[in-house]
């Protein structure tokens, strides 16, 4: 014959006490997930960036400049054909550097506003020049290059 102690279950308290601590579990881990989902967002941003970097060589070997803002999204051979980042979190921009489409460029992802990306303050904007350096700034405008590139 089963042990009396064996039938009786949980008893409320018991079962409030585990609720209460999953919910204190979750509440520390959203936070934690939120910012997982930021940096992985972030990739969107650096995988334009990397392919503007490509098409920005390919299109200086064939026209000796780099190109410049309205080429950005025109289709090769007249411009470098990057729409936009593939998932759509980020606008992207296109500058010459010190002015000079043949001095150089620089390639901006800026969170887009409103959007999945807006609350990312650590990394608002992305950004690789022709001479390979990565900045990143936060939405205060402070340098943040190291915590935001890989």
């Amino acid at each position: 014959m089963p042990d009396a102690a064996c039938k009786r279950g949980f008893s409320l308290t018991e079962l409030l006490v585990a609720l209460a601590i999953l919910a204190l579990l979750a509440a520390a881990a959203a936070p934690l997930w939120q910012r997982q989902i930021e940096r992985t967002r972030r990739l969107d941003a650096i995988d334009a960036l990397l392919r503007i970097a490509v098409a920005q060589e390919r299109f200086y070997l064939e026209n000796g400049r780099y190109a410049g803002s309205s080429e950005l999204q025109a289709a090769p051979p007249a411009g470098l054909g990057v729409a936009g980042t593939e998932r759509g979190y980020y606008a992207l921009e296109l500058r010459a550097l010190a002015g000079d489409a043949d001095s150089g460029y620089e390639a901006r992802a800026v969170a887009r506003q409103p959007g999945a990306q807006a609350e990312d303050e650590q990394c608002r904007m992305l950004a690789l020049d022709s001479t390979g350096r990565r900045s990143a700034e936060t939405s205060g405008g402070a340098n943040s290059s190291e915590a935001c590139w890989p």
